[in-house]
């Protein structure tokens, strides 16, 4: 019987694994014309003739979408790879930012572009909040396109130019190089806290860091970063008592996030749960005034505690 092995055309040169057995057992391999010419190398090309008369042995390669490549067939099916469509991402971020492309993205520096990544990864933040499925898909969607325009902006640096693989090869050195009980042999980790303190000492030590609070981001939102400070600082053993004292707003607050984050809470999400709240309380005010024939950019103190809903 013959086999056909269909060549995706987002692997370029490469062929299904499943397929080496029927290719090395084979008496004679031929090529469709249409085959891509790093898949077919070595091959005979094929006439089209019927595959049902071809003798016993015979392996035919042909194209995605070919109608020899049939489901009934021995490896007539072969699916795309996971993450196929980041190559096409890749392609029209390469196109945009070329000449010829849209003059708005050949302008963008990553200084400029600084505001949008801040927005996206927001509004992805808000999409997993209210669990919203839709948004979450297109709000990834755009954090990555994020990713991919830096990627092409570095690329094309004159002293230090990187790609995108080099960004996602540095990703796979980091994660296979912090998971050594998953991709060496030996260590083992039993639960996600004792993950937690290995990922900390491994990143200290690749880091080289001198202070338990290098590599804190000082630009993130305020009480994320007392959280974060306080998290660092107390690995490292220091006391309670030495956080930050006053009873200005900024020291109250410093403290106030701390202790939550050390007690086992988010401090970042319990501000934003109150203020997303109060934010509805504000909308659904507003639109019963509304209702009401009262303009809700005019009310009173008393109109606004007449609409107002308590939790």
């Amino acid at each position: 019987m013959t086999a056909t092995v269909v060549a995706c055309p987002r692997r370029g040169a490469a062929l299904p694994a499943a397929a080496v057995p029927a290719l090395r057992a084979a008496t004679a391999v031929l090529a469709d014309p249409g085959l891509e010419a790093g898949a077919a190398a070595g091959a005979q090309d094929w006439d089209g003739t019927d595959p049902a008369s071809l003798p016993d042995g015979i392996v035919l390669l042909v194209p995605a979408g070919h109608p020899a490549a049939r489901p009934d067939r021995p490896y007539g099916t072969v699916a795309p790879p996971t993450g196929h469509a980041v190559l096409d991402a890749i392609a029209v971020m390469d196109r945009l930012r070329s000449p010829g492309g849209c003059p708005w993205d050949a302008e963008q520096t990553h200084v400029s572009l600084l505001r949008y990544l801040v927005e996206e990864c927001y509004e992805l933040y808000q999409a997993i909040e209210d669990g919203d499925r839709t948004e979450l898909r297109e709000e990834l969607g755009d954090v990555l396109l994020q990713v991919l325009f830096h990627a092409r902006v570095a690329a094309e640096h004159p002293d230090d130019p990187f790609g995108i693989d080099p960004v996602a090869t540095g990703l796979v050195d980091k994660l296979v190089g912090r998971h050594p009980h998953v991709f060496g042999t030996g260590e083992r980790v039993a639960t996600a806290q004792d993950q937690d303190r290995r990922w900390d000492e491994l990143k200290r030590a690749e880091k080289q860091r001198e202070s338990s609070v290098d590599g804190v981001a000082t630009a993130q939102p305020a009480v994320a970063l007392a959280a974060k400070l306080a998290s660092r600082t107390a690995r490292a053993g220091l006391p309670a008592d030495l956080l930050p004292g006053g009873d200005g707003p900024g020291e109250q607050l410093f403290r106030l996030a701390a202790t939550t984050q050390l007690g086992g809470g988010d401090p970042e999400d319990a501000l934003r749960g109150v203020a997303r709240a109060f934010d509805a309380r504000v909308r659904a005010a507003e639109k019963a005034a509304a209702a009401d024939g009262r303009d809700p950019h005019a009310l009173t103190a008393d109109e606004w505690r007449r609409y107002w809903q308590t939790p």
